[in-house]
């Protein structure tokens, strides 16, 4: 059958919805087609494989910003992946992706980022496993014990503490490697509808700050059904803190629950700072999203990183990915990495230099393994002298993933 790829077009939509809902099940009511206005104002873009019967394979991409070395790194995050029970290991997933990634790349989107049902599939495109997104059960009981916060309050929420909340979150992520600046579609929210989806956001506001009450922290939490302890079960979508007292002064809000509440259920990734406060860790993966990434731009993403490596030369290369393969020199000046192409053959490159995976150069740019264990699981090869140099450049540090598309 010949195969077309090409992006959706709203006539496709109601074929588009039935792969979907084919794949991923669809609800009692049905799923219903968008209006035209609706998929137009989405902010995504769709991409279809079509062959001779009709739609083959689908994916959809979200355009944003996400943080990675204190920064904002454009985004393209793929979701809604199917292809029809009957073309699955026909080839299409990697012809869809190609063309979906080469727009992103004319999007100056540099790194593409995916929740994968089966990871074994995305690993064969260049994505890795850097994290995961959880949702951890949290008994109640045990926040009762977490100790008094010093010159810390809370309070609840208001539409005019939109800018404070959203200030909490910029100065958290920005800290770490991983999380979605929600500074796009769909991760925007406007004020009403943020307030409107929680049943409270809770502030950790600074208590000695003479009046001025600097906000600290924040928990966004629904309440749920039941108040029965042994099964009544409240959602913590966010619980971000500045400052220890501030991250205990919001679990002891959430415990407070106890009497009516059993489980607090966490959005969360790895271990989150705010949890080291907790006297007792004790908690329950309820659900476990793992966190794929790849590279699309090498030069985009890994240049302009901030670093203290001052004079720091590494050249290295990259195989195993049409799109990537090459050979770089990485150079750090003005406190700052910076890329150049260097004319060597991929397949001398080995000899001279490190050469990494292309799922390698992703779990190295995350910081989520050091060149070490990249070596051990095969995906850093070559000369060993610069590995220790391309690990401090990318030091290995917990990625951060709380929002789920």
């Amino acid at each position: 059958m010949s195969l077309t790829v090409r992006p959706v077009e709203y006539a496709d939509q109601p074929d588009f919805n039935r792969l979907g809902g084919e794949a991923f099940g669809t609800p009692s009511g049905g799923r219903p087609v968008p209006t035209r206005e609706e998929w137009e104002a989405a902010g995504f873009r769709e991409w279809g494989a079509f062959d001779d019967d009709g739609l083959a394979a689908r994916l959809r991409v979200y355009g944003f910003t996400s943080w990675f070395h204190g920064a904002r790194v454009p985004t393209a995050g793929v979701a809604g992946v199917a292809v029809e029970p009957e073309r699955r290991g026909s080839g299409h997933l990697g012809r869809l992706f190609g063309a979906a990634l080469e727009e992103a790349r004319e999007h100056g989107e540099v790194i593409s980022t995916l929740f994968p049902t089966a990871p074994g599939i995305y690993r064969g495109l260049g994505y890795e496993v850097v994290g995961s997104f959880d949702d951890v059960d949290v008994p109640l009981l045990n926040l009762n014990r977490v100790p008094a916060p010093d010159g810390v309050v809370t309070r609840r929420a208001a539409v005019a503490d939109f800018d404070a909340v959203v200030a909490v979150h910029h100065r958290w992520a920005a800290a770490q490697n991983g999380p979605v600046s929600r500074a796009e579609k769909p991760f925007w929210t406007p004020p009403e509808k943020f307030f409107a989806d929680y049943t409270g956001v809770t502030l950790a506001i600074d208590a000695t700050a003479g009046g001025a009450g600097e906000v600290l922290g924040f928990a966004s939490w629904i309440r749920g059904e039941g108040y029965t302890p042994a099964t009544a079960v409240m959602e913590v979508d966010d619980l971000i803190a500045l400052t220890p007292d501030a991250a205990r002064a919001l679990w002891r809000t959430v415990g407070s629950f106890s009497t009516v509440v059993g489980t607090a259920r966490v959005s969360t990734s790895g271990l989150d700072p705010a949890w080291l406060v907790l006297p007792d860790l004790t908690s329950t993966v309820h659900a476990a999203h793992p966190y794929m990434l790849r590279i699309l731009d090498v030069a985009g993403a890994l240049g302009g990183v901030r670093s203290p490596l001052e004079g720091a030369r590494v050249p290295f290369a990259v195989r195993g990915a049409r799109d990537l393969d090459g050979a770089w020199t990485l150079t750090v000046s003005d406190g700052a990495t910076h890329l150049e192409r260097d004319p060597v053959a991929i397949e001398d490159a080995h000899h001279e230099r490190p050469v990494l995976s292309p799922n390698g150069l992703a779990l190295l740019y995350t910081g989520a393994q050091s060149a070490a264990n990249l070596r051990l699981a095969g995906h850093l090869t070559g000369a060993p002298d610069h590995d220790a140099v391309l690990s401090a450049l990318f030091p290995n540090r917990q990625l951060h993933v709380r929002d789920y598309f």
